[in-house]
């Protein structure tokens, strides 16, 4: 098959700013990894986008942009095209020999239950700077068919973890706002949300601290985990359904989990412990359990929520995506490149086993210069 050079784009729901990758792909196999960048947001830039959140989910339909939504979107229209602009000059990238570039833009609203999906951005508008092929909006047509339209990138986790020589199955989980794992063991993949990711995290840590997170796990590293609230949590409903299942960065929100007056440090280790907890209560869920885990995402760089996964997971081994070979930081963006070369080809990208769609589904819409 043909191989195409694809950029990939990404702002999770962690709000901490734009991953922009450079592969190399035919669909199927990921031929070459190339270059990656990061353009962080500023303090205001991510209160523009908390507002958004905070707007989106009164959200009723998928094309209105009231208020702060507005500005929102043209903001990351913006920041993601001058994303692209910079790598391009810094890496010395010719456009020429780009053949796609993958935006996922920023969920603001996941209401599967609903058929809702709400990512702000300008695909078109996009395209039409760059002078590119974009494809985006990746999870409508999943929605709209039945599926949970997440996790969205398991058939690229596929594709990179089923050569690596690890004893199987593998199971990839990416810690980001949202935690999700895509198992893998030679046949169709397995996905879903697992739980709160770093969102729970980051939120406590800013409303008490005025900081954007818990930087190398240091708060959480020095306080004691309330295990009786991590269980109480865990008697939700979502952790006894079996995959595919999909959550909004909110489900878990403060108000909705009662969390209690915790110090500082206790409340980091409570919270980072129930993402801990929440992944391993999939694994009883899965075909068989996972020999080796592979970490990604913002929570790889938290070596005291990495420690509690290796706990809570063992005998299975837990490593960071860094110590095989892949970047911890430019995965998704990488998988939103890898999922724009099968939307240019009309490859599917989402599966029963992944989403609950009824059939295998293309996703994704091209948008020309």
């Amino acid at each position: 098959m043909q191989i195409l050079r694809a950029v990939g784009l990404m702002s999770g729901t962690s709000l901490d700013g734009v991953d922009v990758a450079l592969i190399e792909t035919d669909g199927e196999r990921v031929t070459a990894f190339g270059p990656t960048g990061y353009r962080p947001y500023s303090d205001d830039e991510r209160a523009l986008l908390r507002q958004a959140l905070a707007e989106g989910a009164g959200l009723s339909d998928r094309i209105s942009r009231p208020g702060v939504l507005a500005d929102a979107n043209a903001f990351v229209t913006r920041v993601h095209a001058e994303t692209v602009e910079a790598f391009f000059e810094t890496e010395s990238i010719d456009r020429a020999s780009v053949d796609v570039v993958g935006f996922h833009g920023q969920t603001v609203l996941h209401k599967p239950a609903a058929r809702l999906t709400v990512q702000i951005g300008d695909g078109v508008a996009l395209a039409k700077r760059l002078r590119l092929p974009v494809a985006h909006d990746f999870r409508q047509a999943d929605i709209a068919a039945g599926g949970q339209g997440a996790p969205i990138v398991p058939v690229f986790h596929q594709a990179i973890a089923r050569d690596l020589k690890h004893p199987h199955p593998i199971a990839v989980l990416n810690v980001g706002g949202v935690a999700n794992i895509t198992y893998v063991d030679g046949g169709a993949p397995i996905a879903c949300d697992t739980g709160p990711g770093n969102a729970l995290i980051d939120d406590f840590m800013r409303a008490r601290t005025g900081a954007p997170l818990d930087r190398d796990g240091d708060q959480a590293s020095r306080g004691k985990a309330d295990e009786a609230f991590v269980m109480r949590v865990l008697e939700n409903e979502f952790f006894k359904r079996p995959c595919p299942k999909s959550l909004d960065r909110n489900a878990f929100a403060f108000a909705n989990i009662g969390l209690p007056d915790f110090s500082i440090v206790d409340g980091a280790a409570t919270l980072s412990a129930l993402t801990a907890a929440s992944v391993a209560r999939i694994v009883p869920l899965l075909p068989a359990p996972p020999r080796a885990w592979i970490v990604a995402g913002g929570g790889a760089h938290n070596p005291t929520l990495v420690r509690m996964l290796r706990e809570r997971l063992s005998p299975a081994t837990v490593e960071t995506a860094d110590v095989v070979g892949w970047s911890i930081e430019a995965l998704e963006a990488q998988a939103f490149a890898y999922l724009a070369v099968r939307t240019l080809k009309k490859m599917p990208i989402t599966f029963p086993t992944t989403t609950g769609v009824p059939q295998p589904a293309s996703g994704g819409v091209m948008a020309r210069p």
